[in-house]
């Protein structure tokens, strides 16, 4: 077992020197903007993509997206779709990547869901790819209005290429409960940004589920508009044999009195099953009072996976209440099998049981039942596959 554990970590102190876009090393210099010529075709070499299958990608970066190979549905609130020139797009943080900037450009309509009211509510939109060649562009808004309180799933099946936005704006006094799940069809590849922006006292629970796909990365970017934000952000994904799942996170802590926490945990099995997260957490001068964790936990089941862990937390202030990170990728824990087994307790049953408290905890803390069914069910599955392999 590899770990990694940092309760604090160094500050950075202000460089006149660096400036947006130069050689620093900081996540703020990173460009954002909604236009795709800002950003070079990647050649896997920038921080953003190393880990990336970009050759296997190459029309995701082609100007040009034709496809229209996804239909939508929703239930327990009305989507409108609405043109990209709707006055609610766009005002939240700028994409920061050529496929996020290159999915608004090539979008001709947005579908927009908008939470309000103080009794909790809950939607159920279903994104379904009919397949295809070409890239499909999907653009999402969610709004939770002031002082509403609702959740909102997001699922994705299918098949095809799609190249997805979803912007996530919580008001002030908002509590907003989102998920998306991919449980892609084997060759699908899907590549989401998901740019969230929580009001003053405002309340996200962020939460990521990936089991299928062939390619999936979803990047998530979250800022505070407002003192008193609480943002949860939660993943779980299980990588099979020749998937590449990949999970980007960033907070950017600007006002004071905030605060983050980042909790992903994943299983990989089979042969170049391939995980990657990426947590980047920056703290700016004016963040006083800001508390933040980000933990990433990998259990590996099978010889020929492999994850990539990657925890960096950025300090400009030291009047915080508290910042850091962990992250630890292993084996199967021999030793608590053998614990099991000796008890009387079947090799089979025993993996199982080991398995389902790696997930435990997390699963527990998403709080949608037919989310946390539909992830327990989907490990069920994957470790009949484990246990066939095995036998």
């Amino acid at each position: 077992m590899t770990t990694t554990d940092h309760s604090q970590a160094t500050l950075v102190a202000d460089d006149p020197q660096v400036q947006a876009g130069g050689g620093s090393s900081s996540r703020a210099d990173r460009a954002t903007s909604y236009d795709p010529a800002i950003f070079p075709v990647p050649t896997g070499r920038e921080e953003d993509w190393r880990f990336t299958p970009i050759e296997a990608l190459d029309k995701f970066f082609e100007e040009s997206f034709t496809g229209d190979a996804v239909t939508i549905s929703a239930t327990g609130a009305e989507l409108e779709q609405v043109p990209m020139d709707d006055p609610r797009l766009g005002q939240l943080a700028a994409p920061g990547d050529r496929v996020a900037a290159l999915s608004w450009r090539n979008a001709k309509r947005a579908h927009v869901l908008t939470v309000s009211g103080e009794e909790p509510s809950e939607a159920i939109i279903t994104a379904t790819g009919t397949g295809g060649e070409d890239v499909t562009p999907l653009v999402f808004h969610i709004r939770a209005e002031e002082n509403s309180s609702g959740t909102v799933v997001l699922n994705h099946v299918g098949a095809g290429r799609v190249a997805e936005g979803v912007e996530i704006d919580v008001a002030d006094g908002a509590h907003l409960t989102f998920v998306t799940v991919q449980d892609w069809d084997d060759e699908a590849q899907h590549l989401s940004a998901n740019r969230l922006r929580l009001g003053k006292d405002a309340t996200l629970r962020h939460i990521v589920v990936t089991l299928g796909g062939k390619i999936v990365r979803v990047t998530t970017d979250s800022e505070y508009a407002g003192t008193g934000g609480d943002l949860e952000l939660l993943g779980a994904y299980f990588t099979d044999s020749g998937q590449h799942q990949e999970h980007r996170l960033f907070v950017d802590h600007t006002p004071p009195n905030c605060r983050s926490n980042a909790t992903y945990k994943g299983a990989l099995q089979g042969e170049s099953a391939h995980s990657v997260w990426v947590g980047d957490v920056l703290i700016r001068p004016t963040a006083e009072g800001t508390d933040t964790y980000e933990l990433n936990r990998n259990l590996v089941l099978t010889l020929g996976a492999m994850a990539d862990s990657v925890p960096n937390l950025e300090i400009e202030t030291g009047e915080i209440e508290g910042a850091g990170h962990a992250s630890a990728t292993g084996r199967f824990d021999d030793e608590q099998l053998f614990y099991l087994r000796a008890r009387g307790i079947p090799e089979d049953v025993a993996r199982r049981l080991v398995v389902r408290g790696f997930f435990a905890e997390l699963i527990n803390q998403i709080g949608v039942e037919s989310v946390q069914n539909k992830l327990m069910e989907a490990i069920e599955e994957e470790l009949d596959q484990t246990m066939k392999v095995a036998s």
